[in-house]
Order: structure tokens, then C-alpha cells, then sequence
């Protein structure tokens, strides 16, 4: 697969919106700001995901090797996390089981103290499996269902009114919608050359203002919003932003955001985010260092080897199943 810098920018982005929406005071509590950008930076961060996986999945329709690679990436750091958290809280055995199999998200939720914004992996971990099956029931072509998969649950969303959730099923067409655009970019539609630079400049505070309640209907529309932000920026985006957003910081933070995430609120829920509120912005920038310090260092000493096992294994199992699929030399 052809690799595409500016998606790097785009990943950072996201971790910096869902930063902020968390850690930072974004005008009056009342405008309601905090939590329309966090809800952008997560539709980002979903987008992204659905992109990469789905066009994973064009060029290479094999399940094992794709579960085996996602799994490896996801769930080694996701279940560290959620071991830590379960002892610090001294949480039941019922509690961390439906962490483990990533899916506390589920009513009745089962969310772990400092660990509830890991609803996204559950909705991530969901989506693979449910990715995986439709691939080895159909094929590369089962893909095509996506989209109206992506439509299916938007209109369920509609017509139970929720604007935005961390249920599975109310929340996964902001994937969904980035698998789409990862068919639409492999077709190559022509008229993608003739979109204008500034398009993904318009469509960002469209995305912005869908995250927020008071636009309403506007909020059904975020993931198709998020998608086409990503998608007209790989077409048509203004130099400067093409070179921000495929710039080493860049690089840089888009490589550690899954660290930087889990880290983030379980340091917010430490001493790092207690006290009243004068205290807890005074600590502010030491929550932010020790959140980028211990994201780096799961990055490369943590995240990077358990990667690399995973791909270890992926050899093998090809290799095993070329030796099992080669036809048997003739006696000499």
C-alpha cells in the first residue's frame, strides 16, 4: 500500500483535539466546548482507523494475518491498562472480564474508574472481529457492504436519537464512514482532481461544530463530516498544510497517540488530575509531560516489540500454511 503523509498530521490532530477536550479549559464550561472537540478528535481517530483497515483489506483479504497484526497492535498496552486499573479500583472478576473482551461498552457498561474512555477500543476490537467475518464469509467484495452498513447505523442513530454514544452499534459509522472512503480512494474517482485546496480548510470547523449539541441534526453527520475532511485533503490540500502534517512532529505524535491516549485520562484519574481546580490546571503541564513521557517509552520499548511479535507470528503462520498447501516432491 501506497503510504500517505498527510494522514500522519491528521492522526496528530486527533490526539490534540481529544486532548484538549479533556485536559484544557476551553472557554466557559458552559459554551460546551470541551466535549465538541473531544468528539471531533475521536471522529478523526475513527476515520483514520476505518481508512487503514478497509484499505488493508483491498490489498490483502487474508483474516489471520490481519487480526494477528491488529490484535498485536491494540490489545497488548489495552490490557495492561486495564490490569492496572482493575487493581487500583479493586474491581470484580465480572468487571475486568468484560474489559478483557473489550466489551465493557455494552450495556449495562462496565467501564473501569480512570478507564472509561477505553470504550473506543471496545468499539475498535468490535469492529475487527466484525470486519474479519464479513472478509472470510465474502471476500474482498463483502467490503462493498460497509457503506450501507455505515448508513444503516447512522439511521439507527437517527431514529433512537442519539446524536452521540459509546454504544457499538451508535457509534461505529464514524469507522464505517472511513472504510467508505477507503473504497471511494481505491477507485480514484477523476473528479477528485478538481476539488479545491481549501476544502478541507471549509469542512474542519463543519466537523468541529458537529461534535457540539446545540447544532443538532448537524451531529448525525460527523462521521460523514470526519471522512470527508481526511479524504479532500489527500486530494487537494494547501502546501502548507501538506508539509505540516507529513513533518517529523507530526510523525512523531501520530506514533505515539494510542499511547498517548490510554495514558492520558489514567493519569488524569492519578494524583496528576486531583484537587480542586485551580490545583489540577496548576498540574496541568506535568500531567501532559508524564503522559508523553510514558507514551514514548511504550511506544519503543513496549508497543514496537509486542508489533514486531506480531509479525513474527503472521510469518509463521504463512510459512506453515505454505508448507501445507505445496504439493508433496515425488520420491526420487
Amino acid at each position: 500500500m501506497q503510504r500517505i503523509p498527510i494522514l500522519d498530521g491528521w492522526r496528530a490532530l486527533s490526539i490534540l483535539l481529544v486532548l484538549a477536550g479533556h485536559l484544557l479549559p476551553l472557554g466557559p464550561h458552559g459554551w460546551g466546548l470541551n466535549g465538541a472537540v473531544a468528539a471531533s478528535g475521536m471522529a478523526l481517530f475513527f476515520t483514520l482507523s476505518g481508512f487503514l483497515i478497509t484499505q488493508f483489506l483491498l490489498h490483502r483479504p487474508e483474516v489471520v494475518p490481519f487480526l494477528l497484526r491488529r490484535l498485536f497492535r491494540i490489545v497488548p498496552l489495552g490490557w495492561g491498562a486495564m490490569i492496572v486499573l482493575a487493581l487500583a479500583s479493586r474491581a470484580g472478576a465480572e468487571s475486568l472480564g468484560a474489559n478483557l473482551l473489550f466489551v465493557a461498552n455494552l450495556p449495562p457498561t462496565a467501564l473501569l474508574p480512570g478507564g472509561e474512555h477505553l470504550w473506543s477500543l471496545c468499539v475498535e476490537v468490535q469492529f475487527y472481529v466484525g470486519i474479519a467475518l464479513l472478509v472470510a464469509l465474502g471476500g474482498r467484495r463483502a467490503l462493498w457492504l460497509l457503506p450501507v452498513l455505515c448508513v444503516a447505523v447512522t439511521l439507527t442513530r437517527v431514529v433512537q436519537q442519539a446524536p452521540i454514544s459509546i454504544f457499538t452499534w451508535q457509534r461505529v459509522d464514524e469507522i464505517l464512514a472511513g472504510a467508505t472512503l477507503a473504497l471511494l480512494h481505491a477507485r480514484a474517482p477523476r473528479w477528485t482532481a478538481s476539488l479545491p485546496r481549501v476544502l478541507p480548510l471549509l469542512l474542519l470547523p463543519l466537523l468541529l461544530a458537529s461534535g457540539h449539541e446545540s447544532t443538532g441534526a448537524l451531529m448525525y453527520l460527523r462521521p460523514y463530516l470526519a471522512a470527508a475532511t481526511v479524504g479532500s485533503s489527500i486530494y487537494a490540500a494547501p502546501a502548507w498544510l501538506r508539509a505540516a502534517f507529513g513533518s517529523a512532529p507530526a510523525r512523531y505524535v501520530a506514533e505515539v497517540s494510542y499511547a498517548v491516549y490510554v495514558f492520558h485520562a489514567m493519569f488524569a484519574a492519578s494524583w496528576l488530575g486531583s484537587g480542586d481546580t485551580l490545583a489540577r490546571y496548576v498540574k496541568r503541564p506535568l500531567l501532559f509531560a508524564a503522559t508523553f513521557a510514558a507514551a514514548h517509552v511504550s511506544t519503543g520499548r513496549f508497543e514496537r516489540p509486542m508489533i514486531e511479535l506480531g509479525k513474527l507470528i503472521e510469518r509463521r503462520w504463512l510459512a506453515a500454511r505454505c508448507r501445507l498447501q505445496a504439493p508433496l516432491s515425488p520420491r526420487s
